[in-house]
Order: structure tokens, then C-alpha cells, then sequence
């Protein structure tokens, strides 16, 4: 799998949270994204024109994870501080860490399969162990839901 490693700074997201288990993570996603995407132009001192697909998982182990578990699920950008933070959104600081990226271009039940094989297989088997930080994906302003193709970077905290 190419990845690189990227020791990232203190974060500063703004967006909108909800509460949601891997049952419910592809309607609850969509309508956060349904919410935060029309209000997108109110957030200030945006860091890049990527979106965050962010989830925070308390203390996250794939191998014990029960898909009924739930996580807070978040849409939102990066921010370069917390400053003017718009009416109905809310805020979350990432702690500076080590960063495993991966570049991902294919269909959403591609990443799906992807994604189920990073934490299954392939992070197992690596040099690398889960870090207790968000993991995210940083989405371009092309990502929709409905391109039979996108490519977007995944982001898993690691140590």
C-alpha cells in the first residue's frame, strides 16, 4: 500500500457533529453533509479548499469493534484558529502526531474494501500502531457522492 507519513501540527476543525455507529454511517454522513455543505462560504480562516469526512473514535480497535458502536461523525474544514466559528457549528482540536497517508482514487465501495484492509491486514502486519487521535479523509471540492469515481486522502493516526 503507498502511504507516506506526515507529523502534523496542531489542528483546528470547525463543522458539524452527529453520533453514529457503522450502521447508520452512510445516512447520518449524508445528511451531515446536507447540512454543513450549503453553509460551507460562512466559515472563516479556512486552511485549504479540502472538506473533512472526520471520525473520532473513543479508544477505536477494529478488531472489537461492534458495528453498533457509535463515534462522533463530523463534516467540517480546517481552520487556522477558532476565532469566528458560525451560528449551529462546532469545533474540535486534533493533538500534533503522526499521520499515515494514502491516496485513494476508485468508487465509494472500493474505499470501503480499501478501508476494511488497511485496519484488517495491512496495519496488523506494519511497523505502525493506531494512535487515539480522529482519523479523516481530506476531500477535494470535486468529492460527491455521486462521481462513480473520487479521490480523496486518507488520514489514520498512528504512532
Amino acid at each position: 500500500m503507498t502511504h507516506r507519513v506526515i507529523e502534523s501540527p496542531e489542528m483546528y476543525i470547525v463543522g458539524m457533529k452527529a453520533n453514529l455507529s457503522f450502521e447508520t454511517i452512510s445516512e447520518g454522513t449524508g445528511k451531515l453533509a446536507r447540512q454543513f455543505m450549503p453553509r460551507l462560504k460562512e466559515v472563516k480562516n479556512r486552511v485549504d479548499n479540502n472538506t473533512l469526512s472526520l471520525q473520532n473514535h473513543d479508544n477505536f480497535d477494529y478488531k472489537v469493534l461492534p458495528p453498533t458502536k457509535t463515534f462522533e461523525k463530523w463534516i467540517g474544514v480546517e481552520v487556522t484558529n477558532l476565532n469566528d466559528v458560525p451560528d449551529g457549528m462546532e469545533t474540535l482540536t486534533i493533538k500534533p502526531g503522526n499521520y499515515l497517508v494514502i491516496d485513494f482514487k476508485g468508487s465509494i465501495q472500493e474505499f470501503i474494501k480499501n478501508w476494511h484492509y488497511l485496519h484488517s491486514q495491512w496495519l496488523p502486519n506494519s511497523e505502525y500502531e493506531l494512535d487515539n487521535r480522529p482519523h479523516f479523509e481530506k476531500l477535494s471540492p470535486s468529492y460527491s457522492p455521486m462521481n462513480a469515481v473520487n479521490e480523496e486522502e486518507i488520514w489514520v493516526p498512528v504512532v
